[in-house]
């Protein structure tokens, strides 16, 4: 089958191996006569697949032994309240906005929180740079500092995490990681939580990652749902309600279809990072080299995984995308929000996806030169 190449933010697609063996298995997984959505999430079948999905992820992101990895549903936005519900301990929380999720997040928190205070903002340059840590107004006794380290709506991305101790802070770092979870590794020295949406990288929408430190747990506010209390998802291995058990079956062949990449010696996450830098690299430069497009985020903060971009002559967009459309490009349009373009070139996109879109960029402009 000769499928195209989709460029949806989310969600995304997902690597053709992992969709041909859930295809295999749909009806019948491994002889049990059940296909993973008949399952009982507490039988052994699935709890097998549970426990080698969470040991397969651990093992990626070399997550160390003192952090939690739950399962659970609601995806970011959801997360945006459950994080507070969990850490603010009723006291200030300090957010960093670089783009419409950061500030989505820090619209939801100040619900629960004493007080959600902005620590730094981007929205002066349109949201296409990143504050300079050092210029950070970070809150004495804040529970947590909050990024979101890649925005997927305006392309900006935090290649390096802060050091919160180095800037004065002794608040963990809660970083919404959803449009970039295992697309490089991530420094946890620096990281108190890490939550993601699965429906970018990982899988199927409706599974949400939460990696958090242990000490971490057993914080919640008296008004957490106790299906949302960190403490009781983790003491009950991400059983204590019925989970998604299809997203974490899809996930877990994700994470095996991740630790079988090779790149350049390398392998997993790794291989996957080097990848996704050739990737991004290629596409910028057809974006920087050219008359008609244009892409405003600062070079040193540009997201690998969202690429939005505009045509300088916006009376073109519609063709641009007729086009796109006609080469089996799809998913090109950018969000209502900002406008133009974007192509999100998740890990499952290949290079060869990126280079046909390069090759349309370069025959389009000049059809309209």
């Amino acid at each position: 089958m000769n499928r195209p190449y989709n460029f949806s933010a989310g969600p995304a697609a997902i690597p053709a191996e992992v969709l041909e063996q859930a295809a295999a298995e749909m009806l019948d997984w491994h002889g049990s006569g059940m296909g993973v959505m008949e399952m009982s999430h507490r039988g052994k079948e699935f709890i097998s697949i549970y426990e080698q999905a969470e040991a397969d992820l651990r093992e990626l992101l070399a997550v160390p032994a003192n952090f939690k990895i739950l399962f659970m549903q609601g995806g970011g936005l959801a997360e945006n309240a459950i994080v507070p519900l969990n850490l603010s301990h009723a006291a200030t929380v300090d957010f960093v906005l670089t783009g419409s999720w950061s500030q989505k997040s820090f619209k939801e928190a100040g619900k629960y929180a004493a007080q959600a205070h902005v620590s730094a903002s981007a929205e002066d340059s349109n949201f296409t740079a990143i504050p300079p840590a050092a210029s950070w107004d970070l809150s004495r006794g804040a529970s947590y500092v909050h990024l979101c380290t890649n925005e997927t709506i305006h392309g900006v991305e935090f290649h390096e995490l802060p050091d919160l101790k180095a800037l004065g802070s002794d608040a963990p770092l809660v970083i919404d990681f959803s449009s970039h979870v295992a697309s490089r590794p991530v420094d946890w020295s620096r990281v108190g939580l890490a939550f993601g949406g699965a429906q970018k990288n990982i899988g199927p929408a409706g599974l949400t990652i939460v990696i958090v430190r242990e000490d971490l747990l057993g914080h919640a506010l008296p008004a957490c749902p106790s299906a949302f209390n960190y403490k009781t998802v983790a003491d009950n291995q991400s059983m204590y309600n019925t989970p998604p058990t299809w997203g974490i079956y899809m996930a877990g062949l994700t994470f095996q279809w991740l630790k079988r990449q090779r790149e350049g010696g390398l392998t997993g996450i790794a291989a996957m990072e080097q990848r996704n830098i050739a990737k991004a690299e290629l596409l910028y430069r057809s974006i920087d080299q050219s008359q008609l497009y244009l892409n405003k985020v600062a070079p040193n903060c540009r997201s690998r995984m969202n690429i939005p971009f505009f045509l300088r002559n916006e009376a073109l967009n519609d063709a641009f995308l007729a086009g796109a459309k006609e080469r089996g490009l799809l998913q090109l349009k950018g969000h209502k929000s900002v406008g133009g373009m974007r192509a999100s070139i998740y890990n499952a996109m290949p290079l060869a996806g990126v280079q046909a879109l390069v090759d349309y960029l370069h025959a389009f402009e000049q059809q309209h030169a």
